[in-house]
């Protein structure tokens, strides 16, 4: 049986979408720790909410290969802010988990990354590339940069990548308030580290939150905040 032409056209774009977001991976491969499938993954669930009014916010950063391919999806009519350190990881506790604590100790891993520790000019350059004038890196720990931090409009998208407990917790603390309705709250480590998965159900338990956590096929954790 045939497509009808609306179906015909659907598909079409859906397979034009998909070959960006795979040019995408290619065009900022250096510039992320994400393999294709998930930075792809990610895309397309971040192309479902664009019409969701607001800034795009991202908490750790590494060289923003991330938060660049988000612009490119959701143009340069936006503000994006980049939180990160750019000094590494702060150190993982006993909460976050003994494969947490296994991972930051084996220095010489080839997963090590220095810790996340990275120049804040290849975020720059990520940016750059993308073609986005209005973003702003905030350098700092999260604890410190985020009370601060007042954006212009609500927060459309909120990628959260911060690994640790505290880390996500205070994310969640200071950002959750500020996103849309309606809007996206990716939150990368959920399934990596016993501390982020434990600071999201005892942030959503403590507020009296009542969302549900879904994921895509490839294995992203999201929340649609529904109110």
């Amino acid at each position: 049986m045939g497509f009808s032409p609306s179906e015909l056209k659907n598909k079409i774009a859906a397979k034009s979408l998909d070959r960006k977001f795979h040019y995408l991976f290619k065009k900022y491969k250096e510039f992320t720790l994400e393999p294709e499938s998930y930075f792809v993954d990610t895309l397309m669930l971040c192309n479902q909410f664009r019409n969701t009014k607001g800034c795009i916010v991202e908490c750790g950063v590494w060289r923003g290969g991330m938060s660049a391919g988000i612009a490119e999806i959701l143009g340069n009519s936006r503000s994006y802010y980049l939180f990160d350190s750019f000094e590494g990881l702060p150190d993982a506790k006993e909460v976050d988990g003994p494969a947490a604590l296994k991972w930051q100790s084996n220095k010489t891993s080839p997963n090590y990354f220095d810790n996340g520790k990275v120049d804040m000019s290849f975020a720059k350059k990520a940016m750059e590339m993308a073609g986005v004038n209005n973003y702003e890196l905030i350098k700092g720990w999260f604890s410190e940069s985020l009370p601060k931090f007042n954006p212009p409009d609500s927060i459309a998208i909120l990628h959260l990548d911060g690994d640790w407990y505290e880390s996500t917790m205070d994310c969640l603390t200071h950002l959750y308030p500020r996103v849309a309705v309606n809007g996206l709250i990716i939150i990368d480590d959920y399934y990596a580290w016993d501390g982020c998965t434990r600071a999201v159900h005892d942030y959503l338990s403590k507020n009296n939150l009542a969302l549900r956590l879904h994921e895509t096929t490839g294995g992203i954790c999201y929340i649609k905040k529904t109110k």
